[in-house]
């Protein structure tokens, strides 16, 4: 009781468990463990056609100009890639059935790196040229993401499910020609 008594009072006590504390915040923080255990669905709808019929009475719908399908890196990851391209000339990049962890500041990557299963792939996504598509939106579900006009997909042949707070790769994807 004594002992207890003096541990309680020792200065060094209070500092070890302010540390702790602020330790474990610092910790909770950055790594966010509870999204290991939240998921966020998103459905959003292919793009489709909704104007009225161009001149000579046709109509052309989106058409799939490149696919992919998800391999896992450090999350288990799975789900379809579809690079389409609309009546306008513009070009979308939609994730299908796309199933992984929440993870904290996750983003969707076209890159030029090579997919490589396994936790071989799982850090080469940065080393060289990618384009930010944006944060990705929800870890499960359908979504979109509009291409910028200047993304070659010639040189750009890989999506990533990159998490920019660790730089890593949760899956990734090989673009192949439709």
């Amino acid at each position: 009781m004594v002992f207890t008594r003096r541990m309680a009072r020792s200065p060094i006590t209070w500092a070890v468990a302010v540390l702790l504390v602020v330790g474990l915040s610092v910790g909770l923080a950055v790594f966010q463990p509870w999204r290991l255990f939240t998921d966020t669905t998103v459905q959003e709808a292919a793009p489709s056609i909704t104007a009225a019929p161009g001149p000579g009475g046709t109509e052309s719908q989106p058409h799939a100009i490149a696919r992919g399908t998800f391999v896992s890196h450090e999350h288990a990851t799975s789900g379809t890639v579809v690079v389409l391209r609309l009546p306008d000339g513009g070009r979308v990049l939609r994730l299908e059935n796309l199933d992984t962890s929440d993870g904290p500041d996750l983003h969707v990557w076209l890159t030029d790196a090579p997919v490589r299963e396994g936790r071989d792939g799982w850090f080469v996504f940065d080393d060289g040229a990618h384009t930010d598509l944006g944060r990705l939106k929800g870890n499960q579900g359908d979504q979109n993401y509009p291409l910028p006009a200047d993304a070659d997909l010639a040189e750009l042949t890989s999506v990533a499910i990159w998490c920019d707070r660790f730089n890593v790769s949760f899956g990734a994807a090989e673009l192949r020609p439709a």
